[in-house]
């Protein structure tokens, strides 16, 4: 099988012809105003297109069409086994096309292609694929009652469905609001980031290639501003799911109060702390998973690993074994197969990053490494890992979520400790637990107040796994049966039986 290198994956780029307009009722069609805006790969540093601007006109378009859809019955009435036959001719779709969607998302938002082709369309199929076997064993339940009832406990889709997603992982994100609201019965409008929309109205194609119905998934291209606060406020969104800052979070949530009070859930920021006791015998192992935690995609994560907690008496040791890890994970361009670390997604973005490092050196943290901001071919946007020692709980890279390829080290001296430092933050995303004792593992995992603790690995994830978090992380669950919970409401229906 031939396996693209950096000239091939140069020329494909040069040639891409990506969809840049809105996808509403089964049809590319350009915003009502006729507006549109650049979107600039990161990777290659130029415009790869513009793309349809929408706004609230074309807001009310795809609400309109996704009510008549559903109203209609063509998908939320559907036999189970057509949502799962559909479900999964767009996985296969996915992986049949999945060196142009890596591609996409690479340009779009500056990721190693080798992680967008090897890790992301792979793991977007299998979200397909796994809300497609679950389409037809979606049980409804009878409820407890005296011999003269009957109470059925149904569980319906909830309607018209609004995803707002963020940039870093384009194609997954887009799988994780899609599948379970899909698979429910409901019809959904997609908003992408602006900052990366591409694959997303490529996969809107596909799902209709794949027999999706007109009008059940729509995508709108746009600004936060402008599409995200018009679904916000539709009073015909039944359902808003937000993935992307704390800060826009609670946005929607005034939002669904000042409408229709429509339900909202949310999968926020995070300031995962990952702690490594000194029982814990593999080190190397622990050094490996922490800098994958923190410098994977670039640190742009949600639950990325940028708190390490680390045992005084390891502190030395450990941080040797993980600067030697860094090495191996310096920038490179993202078209290039052989690159572990990419770009980040624009230059705001990376500006940002650099404020933090700037601000974590007058604080009194001490630099251990990178710091710097590279450019590569006509790409400005990268920036080499970067490990702060000395970190404190008062400074603001250790409180702060930065989104960026930034570790902040802290110590401790006893488990107490550990787990306080641990759980002194407003997010809880996610943690991790490094010890080779039953016990502390299950003591400590217990104590953190997160939604999701990896032990003796970091951020753990599979589509049979609920992801969400508890505080100002959010609430609500992706993936898993539970995440269909979201898109679905409860019916009781009582008969009264005669005797």
């Amino acid at each position: 099988m031939h396996t693209p290198d950096l000239h091939e994956w140069r020329r494909r780029a040069d040639t891409l012809e990506p969809r840049a307009q809105a996808f509403i009722d089964g049809r590319f069609t350009t915003a009502t105003s006729g507006r549109t805006f650049p979107t600039v790969s990161p990777a290659i540093g130029r415009v790869l297109a513009e793309v349809a601007r929408s706004d609230a006109d074309d807001v009310e378009r795809a609400v309109r069409a996704a009510r008549q859809s559903f109203e209609n019955g063509t998908w939320s009435r559907c036999h189970p086994r057509e949502r799962k036959k559909v479900l999964q001719r767009l996985a296969e779709l996915v992986r049949k096309h999945g060196e142009e969607l890596a591609l996409l998302d690479c340009l779009d938002m500056g990721k190693p292609i080798s992680d967008a082709l090897n890790i992301d369309v792979p793991g977007t199929a299998a979200v397909f694929d796994w809300y497609a076997e679950a389409a037809d064993k979606l049980y409804d339940q009878v409820a407890p009652t005296g011999e003269d009832a009957l109470a059925l406990v149904t569980r319906e889709p909830v309607g018209v469905v609004a995803a707002v997603i963020p940039w870093n992982f384009p194609l997954d994100m887009a799988a994780w609001k899609l599948g379970p609201a899909l698979v429910a019965g409901n019809s959904v409008i997609l908003k992408p980031a602006e900052q990366s929309p591409l694959s997303a109205l490529r996969l809107a194609e596909l799902a209709s290639e794949a027999g999706l119905p007109d009008g059940v998934l729509n995508v709108l291209p746009g600004y936060g501003e402008e599409v995200g606060r018009a679904l916000g406020l539709h009073p015909d969104v039944d359902c808003l799911s937000f993935t992307g800052s704390t800060e826009v979070g609670k946005l929607f949530l005034r939002y669904a109060a000042d409408s229709n009070m429509k339900m909202v859930w949310l999968e926020c920021g995070g300031k995962s702390p990952n702690l490594v006791f000194a029982d814990c015998t593999d080190l190397d192992a622990a050094a490996r998973r922490a800098a994958f935690g923190i410098f994977f995609n670039q640190g742009q994560v949600c639950s990325a690993s940028s708190r390490l907690l680390l045992e005084r008496s390891i502190h030395d040791r450990f941080v040797d074994k993980l600067l030697a890890e860094v090495e191996a994970l310096q920038p490179g361009h993202p078209l290039d197969p052989a690159t572990r670390t990419g770009a980040l997604v624009d230059v705001r973005q990376t500006e940002r990053v650099m404020r933090y490092i700037e601000q974590g050196q007058k604080e009194g943290a001490r630099l251990v490494c990178g710091g710097e901001r590279v450019t590569i071919d006509a790409g400005d946007c990268y920036i080499r890992p970067t490990i702060f020692t000395g970190v404190t709980p008062d400074m603001t890279i250790a409180r702060e979520e930065i989104f960026g390829p930034v570790l902040s080290i802290l110590t401790f001296d006893n488990e107490a400790e550990a787990v306080a430092l641990a759980n002194d933050s407003i997010y809880g995303l996610a943690a991790a637990v490094w010890t080779d004792d039953l016990n502390r593992a299950h003591r400590v995992s217990r104590q953190l107040r997160a939604g999701t603790v990896s032990v003796n690995t970091v951020d753990a994830l599979d589509p049979g796994v609920p992801f969400g978090g508890v505080k100002q992380s959010g609430f609500g669950r992706d993936l898993s049966m539970h995440a269909v919970d979201k898109f679905t409401q409860l019916k009781t229906t009582w008969i009264q039986l005669q005797r």
